[in-house]
């Protein structure tokens, strides 16, 4: 099962362990099952902390727990095999089942072990999601500090019956004590904000006692993150409050054009831009999703940032970086059909249409290479385009083109998506050359169709916004109230590309430097904020 080099790889991850561990599996005749052993055999002869059996009696086979030897009560059970994406997190449980001490604040470790009630999760992945590990390793670590959750990861390709059984059709899917508890990424600090009654209040209870900074940083994408880096290295004290620390490049998968980088992946993109932050004495406030912007002219020098959970942050200067998300088609049956059939990321949930027909919605891009990856996993693909050619380079064009199982529909509006109830069935679009209304008979829709910026927030706050919803920038990078600066994908800028939005990160950034130096700091800010 293992290469050589994920064998020597995973011996000398190994050697961090601490005390014993066992796995214990549970088996059937399968093929599968048959892989299944073979990888704990292997696993086991890396170390001699390690032992494996396979006696197991869960219903789920192949399945395997991991627990430590010392403390058979926390475990954690992936079901099938936690290869691909995955593999990483089998590596993170082997450890920390050994003691080896996870990457987490104390603070996260004890909101976990103070859990108080039974928590039993079981959560679906797939091996190409690279959404899924965030989820996986968050509920692997919950269940081995804490005896009283317990967490069983289920590659769904290998249980397709319970799949259907479940109506699970986006991944990752989080079900709790039997009921669907989330659908998407998560970390562990939003599991347990979601647990924790108390999180959010502590949260603002937290951000209330911070002085104001000089420069606070709105978004923690790329923009967001190269911001903080150069405001900090200019000597000012920085802040970073961010809804989801990485943005949207947490929802990336290949990324080829990001010059000096021939390949790479979101999430170690993302875990690369924390890391550097993490590099300098920047306040990073994760997991922080901004309400309202006061601008300073109303708060006696200092701009005000409010929170959803109360709080307000207060700066001299404020870089918004926000960034963008998929654009809804809005039309009937999105909504009620999402996570059952709507779907947004063809490499996380296109293994669950194996076999089935599945139509993409867009013909840029982003839609053309959809339809191209989902071609090699689905029966059929129905790429639905509204205008009256395809738009996507013409080297993805051609390549669509030369797919067996893929249908091209142009001057194509979808007006409605069609279901049972229970899981899309149908959709309905108008050919717009002759003006009538056509079914499409299917099992899923992805839609592609562009981003919208994440600025309602800004509003009322006098921030002037373009017709698309985009914060109006000039040439530094400034906006409409002086003080505050704009970069990325929130903004006017043409092309909304990762390596612009660092570059204009930056930009911004040195636009606030010499905002700063030329402006005289505020009176106290006790005096300031009455």
């Amino acid at each position: 099962m293992l290469d050589a080099n994920m064998t020597q790889q995973l011996k000398q991850y190994l050697g961090n362990l601490r005390e014993p561990i066992e796995l214990v599996a549970s088996l059937d005749d399968s093929a599968k099952s048959a892989q299944t052993r073979e990888l704990l055999e292997e696993i086991a002869a890396l170390h001699d902390m390690v032992s494996a059996s396979f006696d197991g009696t869960d219903a789920r086979k192949p399945s395997f727990v991991i627990r430590r030897a010392s403390d058979a009560e926390k475990w954690v059970r992936f079901a099938g095999l936690p290869m691909g994406h995955e593999f990483t997190s089998l590596v993170l449980a082997l450890l920390w089942a050994g003691g080896h001490p996870p990457k987490v604040e104390q603070e996260v470790l004890d909101q976990i072990a103070a859990l108080e009630g039974d928590y039993n999760f079981e959560m679906y992945f797939s091996l190409s999601c690279h959404n899924c590990p965030d989820v996986v390793q968050a509920l692997t670590l919950m269940a081995l500090f804490n005896s009283r959750v317990t967490a069983t990861l289920i590659e769904g390709g290998s249980f397709q019956d319970e799949v259907d059984s479940r109506n699970v059709m986006a991944v990752p899917a989080t079900f709790l004590n039997g009921e669907m508890f989330a659908s998407g990424k998560m970390g562990v600090e939003e599991i347990l904000q979601k647990l924790d009654g108390n999180a959010s209040a502590r949260a603002a209870a937290k951000i209330a006692d911070k002085e104001p900074f000089e420069v606070l940083v709105v978004g923690g994408g790329p923009a967001g993150a190269a911001a903080s880096v150069y405001t900090a290295r200019k000597g000012f004290a920085t802040g970073i409050a961010a809804e989801r620390f990485g943005g949207q490049v947490l929802d990336t998968m290949g990324i080829e054009n990001f010059i000096s980088v021939p390949y790479t992946e979101g999430p170690k993109l993302a875990a690369q831009l924390e890391a550097h932050v993490g590099e300098y004495d920047i306040d990073v406030m994760n997991l922080q999703k901004a309400e309202r912007l006061i601008p300073a002219e109303q708060k006696g020098g200092y701009h005000e940032v409010v929170l959803d959970n109360g709080a307000s942050l207060f700066a001299r200067a404020v870089v918004i970086s926000t960034g963008a998300r998929w654009r809804n088609l809005g039309v009937p049956g999105e909504f009620e059909y999402r996570n059952r059939g709507v779907a947004y990321c063809p490499h996380c949930d296109g293994p669950l249409f194996k076999g089935k027909r599945v139509a993409v919605i867009g013909g840029g891009n982003s839609g053309v290479e959809a339809a191209i990856d989902l071609a090699g996993i689905v029966g059929h693909v129905t790429l639905i385009e509204f205008d009256s050619a395809l738009r996507a380079d013409q080297v993805l064009q051609d390549k669509l083109r030369s797919m067996p199982n893929v249908d091209i529909l142009v001057s194509a509006q979808t007006t409605e998506i069609l279901g049972d109830g229970e899981r899309v069935s149908g959709l309905v679009y108008k050919d717009r050359s002759t003006g009538i209304d056509k079914t499409v008979e299917l099992e899923g829709v992805f839609v592609q169709i562009g981003l919208v910026p994440n600025t309602e927030w800004l509003k009322d706050s006098g921030i002037e916004l373009s017709k698309f919803g985009e914060v109006v920038i000039d040439e530094k990078a400034a906006t409409s109230i002086d003080g505050v600066f704009a970069a990325g994908d929130c903004t006017t800028v043409p092309y909304k590309q990762i390596i612009i939005a660092m570059g204009e990160g930056s930009k911004a950034a040195l636009s606030a430097f010499d905002y700063l130096i030329r402006n005289a700091a505020p009176q106290e800010f006790a005096e300031a904020a009455e």
